[in-house]
């Protein structure tokens, strides 16, 4: 029997060995490799998904010798009947769609184009549910024309690799398994396309640690029932995983908005993964910050009960900056909106922007965790307004400043913060700066933290723990004596250690000090000599 962590392998296998058919064709590491991987494993996910339940529905398909021939037999009613009794996270497929049809055809002279067409009829009989809308209103199809990518003489004998590689594995064992083997599947097959740091909009990979640390916080509570979750730059989900995941993937509906379409497509594969497909239909591509997609029955931005982000901090919004300032946005923008500097537009603090949004849709109940850079926790400006909202509305949780390098890619420090709407007058500020191994990734140094160390930042927040140096517990009066700083290092308390010692001691003390201070005094005496007799050679025009 094959285990677990055999499965895994034997499924980053199967990726390794799609990543190497692209790399043949010339497409290793190009913009279109990602399309054609994410598709074609999501394909084959979706074809033994449909294998899996039709087998559950109809056990005698699960006993004949070759199920994709049984159903074939059964008459169109009563394969319509069967299809019904799907659930709802999964793709209804007919038998021309199946894998193994397509590898029984291979050799015909057009396949590639019936490869193609076939992806894009399941794409078409399956829209409803598994498209991804965009602010326009217009869906984004599940499926491409992925052969189209390959130069053109090369398209069937492409086609025909990947059928071959898809035809012999199966995926009908997995479908019980848990969230964590879903998350080290998806995070090793995008772990060459999502960036975890830079200026390119919303396409952040945020660390597994990351998101146990936001996700472990924000979730405290056994009996949550039917909550709402927003990510408003969501990226490849990294985030909304960890939290439905805490809360339960059928007590939750995930809601999410991003600009990028490369992002909008993983992040659609891991809700696919990780059965959240009824939230598909609230994942929206576009600008949140523009044109922000979700609103109530009155036509308001929509509240949510628990939010998690980790938004691009710096970005050249030039562009739009001026069409923000208007009269309804001043609620939603209460603290202000970055001015369009003369030089480096691409360093404008676009984070500041997805921080009054959250904290502006948030229900009177609600909870929220957000990536923000370090120097958000004690500067001026913008950010002060926004720390002084989050004080004088009690909603502050807490900040937990986490070390440097925690992204691969970035040097910039990042800290956590934790609202909820629910707080006392107890604010938890925790210095993890000094945790972590740093580990070498590609060209970058890594920060990496262990599972006891996530665990100790994750109990002592939670049980508001004063741990000298790590964490303090500080009340809304003392933040404000603080000018509203919130890093953890300015209210630790100063210790001076006292030793006593003897009065000859003391005088040996004294007259080393002095000695090597003489020693300097001399050694400087010299140095200023040498100096003025090398100033004095100097010559013009030499």
């Amino acid at each position: 029997m094959t285990t677990t962590v055999q499965f895994q392998t034997q499924v980053k296998n199967l990726i390794d060995s799609l990543k190497g058919i692209c790399s043949n064709y010339g497409l290793g590491n190009s913009g279109d490799e990602y399309i054609i991987i994410t598709q074609t494993f999501l394909y084959k996910f979706l074809n033994d998904k449909f294998a899996y339940e039709v087998k559950q529905l109809n056990p005698e398909l699960a006993k004949a010798d070759n199920w994709q021939k049984a159903i074939e037999q059964l008459s169109e009613e009563e394969y319509e009947m069967l299809t019904l009794q799907l659930s709802a996270d999964t793709a209804v497929l007919k038998p021309h769609h199946f894998i193994s049809h397509l590898f029984g055809i291979q050799n015909t002279s057009d396949f590639a184009l019936t490869f193609d067409d076939t992806l894009m009829d399941i794409a078409i009989q399956n829209n409803d549910i598994f498209s991804v809308v965009t602010t326009s209103g217009s869906k984004e199809p599940l499926f491409e024309r992925i052969s189209e990518k390959i130069d053109e003489g090369d398209r069937n004998a492409f086609a025909k690799a990947v059928i071959n590689q898809l035809v012999d594995f199966s995926f009908e064992h997995i479908f019980n398994e848990k969230y964590d083997f879903y998350a080290t599947i998806f995070e090793y097959l995008i772990k060459d396309y999502n960036n975890d740091s830079g200026g390119t909009y919303a396409e952040y990979y945020t660390p597994h640690a990351v998101a146990k640390i936001m996700a472990s916080i924000l979730v405290t509570e056994d009996n949550i029932q039917d909550v709402t979750c927003y990510d408003p730059s969501a990226g490849s989900g990294t985030l909304l995983m960890n939290l439905a995941h805490a809360i339960g993937e059928d007590k939750c509906t995930i809601y999410s908005q991003d600009v990028s379409k490369k992002s909008s497509k993983l992040l659609r594969l891991n809700l696919i993964l990780n059965n959240l497909v009824h939230s598909l239909q609230n994942v929206v591509r576009g600008n949140t910050i523009l044109a922000p997609y979700h609103k109530d029955d009155n036509g308001q931005l929509q509240k949510f009960d628990y939010i998690v982000s980790n938004p691009p901090f710096k970005l050249d919004f030039s562009e739009y900056r001026d069409d923000l300032d208007s009269k309804e946005n001043n609620e939603r923008f209460f603290a202000g909106i970055p001015n369009i500097p003369k030089k480096k537009k691409e360093s404008m603090a676009i984070y500041t922007l997805f921080l009054q949004h959250i904290i502006h849709s948030l229900t009177k109940t609600g909870k929220a965790a957000i990536v923000v850079p370090t120097g958000f926790i004690t500067a001026q400006g913008i950010d002060k307004k926004i720390r002084q909202k989050l004080i004088k509305n009690k909603m502050l949780a807490g900040v937990v400043s986490m070390p440097s390098n925690i992204f691969a890619s970035t040097g910039t420090n990042v800290s956590i913060i934790f609202l909820d709407k629910n707080n006392t007058d107890e604010i938890v500020l925790i210095d993890a700066s000094n945790l972590g191994t740093k580990v070498k990734e590609g060209k970058n140094q890594k920060t990496v933290l262990s599972e006891i160390e996530e665990e100790r930042i994750i109990d002592v927040f939670n049980k508001k723990e004063v741990v000298d140096d790590f964490s303090v517990v500080v009340s809304i009066d003392e933040i404000k004596n603080k000018n509203y700083s919130l890093s953890a290092g300015q209210y630790f308390d100063i210790k001076i250690e006292y030793v006593d010692i003897s009065n000859q001691e003391f005088e040996e003390k004294i007259t080393s000090s002095k000695q090597k201070l003489n020693e300097m005094f001399l050694l400087s005496k010299d140095l200023e000599k040498n100096i003025e007799k090398n100033l004095s050679k100097l010559v013009y025009g030499e």
